[in-house]
């Protein structure tokens, strides 16, 4: 596959996966952590905030492997 073009579906993937996982840990927060306490909601917030870069670094990895001949 093409460089470029891994790079194409590399950056649609990490746009999609942003915009999915902002989705669903803000739904989790506002289903979860109402009544929770700042410490709880503290910990929820930079621990999903953190969370996302390990699928985001699999899909950057990806596209930053050098086509095979």
């Amino acid at each position: 596959m093409p460089i470029r073009l891994k790079k194409l579906i590399g950056t649609v993937l990490l746009i999609a996966l942003v915009v999915l996982y902002a989705l669903v840990a803000s739904a989790v927060a506002v289903a979860r952590l109402g009544d929770a306490g700042a410490l709880a909601q503290l910990a929820f917030f930079i621990f999903s905030g953190l969370l996302w870069i390990l699928p985001a670094m699999a899909i950057i990895k990806w596209m930053m492997v050098p086509r095979r001949d």
